[in-house]
């Protein structure tokens, strides 16, 4: 590849442990924990920790991939490399399907956030309005991406942080909230486990959903000043953040209220703020979800744009780089892709949007299973046995084998849960056309 098709370094170590910390922070958390809370009761701080720690895994074998060729423009490189040409075809394109389409949601939703505020102003004036701004800062600078994604990253961070010393603050000093008075025995005085544990398995489905993301820091190894020093600092705090964001504001959450008052279609953070008597609570969490959903899309610009990049043939149209050394074209592309969601918000209803959502959500849990058997294959391979051995993942391939066995159940809830059955069919439909398709090309 010439220099002028070589991808900006300019990403900071500053960036990419604020992009990792993002990625792993989102509205699941913020608005999804409600319902998670309602399935598990308390015991969903053992899902969480469950789930995060094959989330963990997965990313540690991401991790190892990408230090051995970190100028590869996104993962998918290595799953073609193999796992082969017909899986690196699949993968790549769900992947961009994948984000184009959580961008199409975020950009629906920053629409009605903004509406909170100005509830006369059309949502697609918004909409519209914050696109150009995010598309201007990815096409720009790759460091222009980076600062925005630093200060959307701080604020999800700041309330979460604020979540959690108010917790400790009541919990200490006994402060009365509505609910009473706040003590760690909040915490289990209404049972550890909800519904006698039926709804268990959909909590696990939920918690899964809420690290969804979490891989994104593998798409800027690409352009990142110092690769070998970032990413394995990057992946590494990912279990600590784990347990402060996650398991920390779930755990002040129900020590301030009891669980059994949390409803599953509000934001437990709201109500908490509401509760300890702050009237701006509804105000402060629209404002931190909108910054979620803002850098969401944010991230979705700058993944599809090198998806396409890198899926491209070389020289081709969409093989290119501006002046910034930055994959405009695939940027453009995207970005009007998930500019038409504006009009179709108003053709179809949002149930018919949602399902399309859910397909994309079910399709990322086949990916990284995908990313844990290209690390299998890996280690199988001579450049592993002759090259050199940096950022081992813990206890591989087996580590590999119970992070695939818990993916996969994960997958098969969703293929048997009632609410999700019709959007992870459409998946397998979606995999297999793919596959034909790439079965098409490649023979021709």
């Amino acid at each position: 590849m010439s220099q002028q098709q070589k991808l900006s370094r300019t990403l900071s170590g500053r960036h990419i442990n604020m992009i990792a910390l993002g990625g792993t922070i989102g509205t699941g958390l913020f608005l999804g924990a409600g319902d998670s809370i309602q399935k598990a009761g308390p015991t969903i701080l053992l899902v969480y920790i469950i789930t995060g720690f094959f989330v963990f895994s997965m990313m540690r074998a991401l991790g190892e991939l990408l230090l051995t060729d970190h100028s590869q423009t996104v993962f998918i490189g290595f799953i073609k490399k193999y796992l082969g040409e017909h899986t690196g075809f699949v993968m790549g394109w769900t992947y961009w399907l994948g984000w184009v389409i959580i961008a199409m949601a975020e950009l629906t939703a920053i629409g009605k956030y903004m509406q909170f505020w100005f509830p006369k102003t059309p949502a697609w004036l918004w909409e519209l309005l914050f696109l150009g701004i995010l598309y201007s800062m990815n096409i720009i600078a790759v460091k222009a991406f980076g600062e925005t994604e630093f200060w959307f990253a701080l604020i999800k961070i700041v309330a979460i942080v604020a979540m959690i010393l108010i917790g400790v603050v009541m919990v200490v000093f006994h402060i009365r909230s509505e609910a009473g008075v706040t003590k760690l025995s909040t915490l289990w005085q209404h049972g550890l486990i909800a519904n006698h544990g039926n709804n268990l398995l959909a909590a696990f489905q939920m918690a899964f959903f809420a690290f969804l993301g979490v891989e994104f820091v593998g798409i800027t190894a690409a352009e990142t000043k110092n690769p070998l020093q970032t990413i394995p600092k990057s992946i590494n705090s990912i279990i600590i953040r784990i347990l402060i964001f996650y398991i920390g504001a779930l755990l002040a959450i129900m020590t301030i209220q009891p669980w059994t008052n949390y409803s599953a279609n509000t934001s437990p953070f709201v109500q908490v703020f509401s509760g300890i008597g702050i009237p701006a609570a509804a105000g402060i969490i629209n404002f931190v979800i909108l910054t979620a959903a803002a850098s969401s899309l944010n991230s979705a610009l700058f993944t599809t744009g090198r998806m396409i990049f890198s899926l491209s043939p070389k020289n081709s149209f969409f093989n290119k780089l501006n002046k910034h050394y930055i994959p405009m074209r695939g940027i453009t592309l995207s970005a009007v892709l998930v500019a038409s969601v504006i009009g179709l918000n108003y053709i179809f209803p949002e149930d018919a949007f949602g399902i399309v959502t859910s397909t994309a959500s079910a399709t990322f849990i086949v990916i990284y299973i995908s990313l844990l058997l290209t690390h299998i294959k890996y280690r199988k391979s001579e450049q592993f046995a002759n090259g050199e051995k940096l950022f081992l993942m813990p206890g591989a391939p087996y580590s590999n084998y119970l992070t695939i066995l818990f993916m996969a159940t994960v997958f098969l809830i969703l293929l048997f849960s009632p609410n999700t059955m019709i959007t992870t069919i459409l998946a397998v439909v979606w995999f297999i056309v793919l596959f034909t398709i790439s079965l098409y090309k490649i023979k021709k």
